[in-house]
């Protein structure tokens, strides 16, 4: 398949990274409501729009986005570090990424010296709060193997020294970025995985990842959301323990003939607390809610189909706002959601620098270094 424009690429980044904060604002609110509370408080229909979050502001993302931009960062700096130094281990710089995260966690503002490397991302102070950071992302980063060789998390299949039963949404709802710079779908899922691996040990939760993050390749490459998710299918059948995931994912396309799209359909899928679930959700909403037949208005019905449930609305939110992001592009978003959305300068700028290690040069990315240090 011919590689899509520079332009579109980036339009397709932007759209991912964007979408997924939006769809991530959209279910803060209501992240531990069940739809019976929803219906309660914003009537029949449910949620309609971006409503108050923490600090009664609307528009405020969660650690869902939060981690994802590390994600991005990590990648980045991967390159960079290859460029300047001539080694660049993604795994190692992903997750030093997420030790710099965890810096916003454990801080109201950027702290003195250097944490893994420093950086720009870093240093941004609206990051310094926790919007309900997930326990297995917390306790994993604090893990001693954290803090190993990116070669300790072992065959992909086996469960991982690392929380080896926790298959939490925590590995999914960060995983997009890796989709935009590898070389292939088996290379974005297989690096989406073990870098799931570093806070996740259970095959569930890293095997998940590493799917939808073959989806998110396929989409960037063209693809429409159905075939992509097909795809990373095929490349997922291929590892040990994949049998949950697949069956989530299977139940999601099933799901999408039977009928309109409900909260009630959508809580079939389960809660979305654990990773397959959420990934299932996020797949049926991003087909059920018919997105692509006009544009804004698509993308609005798909995501808050995707937030109107009992379970983790954020995530999926999220998951799915990265998917039709990457299909749709920056173009597809709602102008009146995106305005109030936390951080989208910066989400934004981040979004073009991935995007342009498509095609950068090393001379140029040598020139990166006050942004993404190559320690």
């Amino acid at each position: 398949m011919p590689l899509t424009t520079q332009e579109s690429h980036r339009g397709r980044v932007r759209g991912s990274l964007l979408a997924g904060a939006v769809g991530d604002a959209l279910g803060a609110p209501i992240e531990f409501d069940s739809i019976a509370a929803v219906r309660r408080l914003y009537g029949e229909a449910g949620l309609t729009t971006l409503v108050h979050g923490w600090r009664s502001t609307v528009g405020l993302i969660t650690d869902d986005t939060q981690m994802t931009l590390f994600t991005a960062e990590g990648l980045i700096r991967a390159r960079v570090r290859r460029a300047v130094k001539g080694d660049g281990d993604e795994v190692s710089a992903v997750r030093d990424a997420y030790l710099r995260w965890l810096d916003t966690q454990s801080h109201r503002s950027p702290p003195a010296g250097g944490r893994r490397g420093g950086g720009w991302l870093r240093e941004e102070g609206w990051l310094y709060s926790r919007r309900a950071p997930g326990n297995a992302c917390l306790s994993g980063l604090r893990h001693p193997a954290a803090s190993g060789a990116s070669g300790a998390f072992g065959a992909l299949g086996v469960a991982g020294p690392v929380n080896p039963g926790s298959k939490g949404c925590g590995t999914v709802m960060r995983s997009a970025p890796f989709g935009f710079t590898a070389s292939d779908p088996g290379h974005a899922f297989e690096l989406s995985a073990r870098c799931a691996q570093i806070t996740h040990g259970h095959p569930t939760g890293y095997l998940a990842a590493g799917a939808f993050a073959a989806m998110i390749w396929h989409l960037a490459e063209g693809l429409a959301v159905e075939p992509a998710v097909r795809e990373a299918m095929g490349l997922l059948r291929a590892y040990p323990r994949h049998e949950e995931t697949t069956a989530a994912l299977e139940a999601a396309l099933a799901l999408t003939a039977r009928g309109t799209p409900t909260p009630e359909r959508v809580e079939s899928l389960g809660g979305a607390w654990v990773a397959e679930e959420a990934l299932a959700i996020a797949v049926y909403c991003a087909l059920a809610g018919r997105p692509e037949e006009d544009g804004p208005a698509g993308m609005r019905r798909a995501l808050l189909l995707s937030v109107n449930h009992s379970g983790d609305s954020d995530s999926t939110g999220a998951v799915c706002g990265n998917l039709l992001g990457a299909r749709l592009g920056e173009a597809a978003l709602p102008a009146d959601w995106l305005a109030p959305l936390e951080g989208r300068v910066p989400i934004t700028a981040l979004a073009d620098d991935l995007a342009a290690l498509r095609t950068v040069a090393d001379e140029t990315l040598t020139t990166w270094q006050d942004r993404y240090p190559a320690a």
